[in-house]
């Protein structure tokens, strides 16, 4: 029999536990790749999935279905990752097993983690952030902890461990919870830009957070406190672009063809879709993404920098911030907020608030606000879905200058994504 030169990709639809691991493993162990998909992806979601990427197989709790017209992986894949980006489009991200390696294990040096640490996994095994949990893991040779879906109570009370994995809304509602963080020895933090409002917070309840930034493309986490892991290089544009190269980069995209959102791989770096800056003690502090820069009235504003701000001010508990078309401004900074009670915070209450700490530039001209922000992966806002909100009569400007005013629009509701 003629040995198999390349891995089969095996498609695994299964909830967090025992039995996911077991089938990955396994997989890994015979030479396959792996295609982790959300045990809750409905049935639409899964075939579109299943044409696009062409997994040999597809495991689930009830059995093994092989699927037609498969497409191998190339040798050293370990983990096929759907992405769709802003095309829609399904892709998946190709991670080696060496990339994989090399993460994990910068970021266990970064995290000082060693006998006696005890992850807890409760992040979707979908994405890249979850997987890295339980690979880290392997490393220490001390199984995760796994909850099969993120429940504040629960994690709350969960003993034994002393790392988590977290996004933003969920140490959020941890602290909303009165959780006692102290008692994990640090909570990584990443998925979608931190606010300094929340990281205050986290630190006030006595928790050690390590703030970290990637991409499915980086196998996650690459930058922890905006420095870059050992063996991992930054460098920005000048246009701000955030540009990485070393061991974690992808193999590859497979599925649509070209590059996702303008991300890709030229002469061993990978140009992000992110956008950032130095601050003076070298760290870098990523603003957000390129696309979102609203040019208003010639000034470039990043909508991260302004969702920061916002979220300092006491009657937002969420906020996204993006840009609608202007006649005046070319375009007008638009924030979407989740206020913290009722009544909501005015137009005019924040813009006061933004242009005392940052200047008028910054400060929103639209407030719309919703009863939740739309969501796509963990902790990050669907964007889309927020511009698809159909758009309210241009503003009657209060005056001319950089410091004018705005319109306030109505409650809408949002929705989950």
């Amino acid at each position: 029999m003629a040995a198999r030169i390349e891995p089969a990709l095996v498609a695994l639809r299964l909830p967090p536990g025992p039995a996911f691991v077991d089938r990955m493993e396994q997989a890994w162990e015979r030479g396959d790749a792996v295609l982790p998909l959300d045990h809750r992806l409905p049935a639409p979601a899964l075939r579109r999935l299943l044409s696009a990427l062409r997994p040999a197989a597809l495991v689930e709790a009830d059995g093994r279905t092989r699927l037609p017209e498969a497409v191998p992986a190339p040798p050293g894949t370990a983990l096929v990752v759907a992405t769709s980006g802003s095309s829609g489009e399904p892709k998946g991200v190709l991670l080696s097993h060496a990339a994989l390696r090399a993460s994990a294990r910068a970021g266990a040096r970064r995290l000082a983690s060693g006998p006696g640490d005890r992850w807890l996994c409760c992040l979707p095994l979908g994405h890249v952030a979850g997987i890295q949990v339980l690979v880290r893991s392997a490393l220490l040779g001390t199984p995760a902890v796994m909850h099969p879906r993120f429940d504040p109570d629960t994690v709350a009370g969960q003993r034994g461990v002393s790392l988590v994995s977290l996004v933003p809304p969920m140490l959020s509602r941890l602290l909303d919870a009165g959780a006692d963080l102290g008692r994990f020895r640090r909570i990584l933090l990443g998925g979608a830009p931190a606010p300094r409002s929340l990281l205050r917070r986290a630190a006030a309840a006595g928790a050690t957070v390590v703030t970290s930034y990637g991409l499915t493309e980086t196998c996650g986490g690459c930058v922890y406190d905006g420095r870059p892991l050992d063996g991992v290089k930054v460098s920005l544009a000048d246009d701000g672009r955030v540009h990485v190269a070393g061991p974690v980069l992808m193999s590859g995209y497979r599925g649509a063809s070209g590059a996702d959102d303008g991300v890709a791989i030229r002469d061993g770096w990978l140009r992000t879709a992110d956008v950032g800056r130095w601050l003076p003690d070298g760290r870098l502090r990523v603003l957000g993404r390129l696309d979102d820069v609203i040019v208003t009235g010639g000034e470039n504003v990043v909508a991260a920098e302004v969702e920061d701000l916002l979220t300092d001010h006491p009657g937002v508990a969420q906020v996204a911030v993006l840009g609608r078309p202007d006649p005046r401004w070319g375009q007008r900074v638009v924030a979407f907020c989740v206020p913290a009670a009722d009544p909501p915070p005015t137009l005019e209450a924040l813009r006061r608030h933004v242009i005392r700490r940052a200047g008028a530039h910054l400060a929103p001209r639209e407030l719309v606000v919703v009863d939740r922000l739309p969501t796509t992966g963990p902790g990050k806002v669907d964007r889309p879905a927020l511009r698809a909100l159909p758009d309210p009569p241009p503003p009657a400007h209060a005056r001319d200058a950089p410091g004018g005013g705005g319109v306030q629009v109505s409650r809408r509701g949002g929705r989950r994504g």
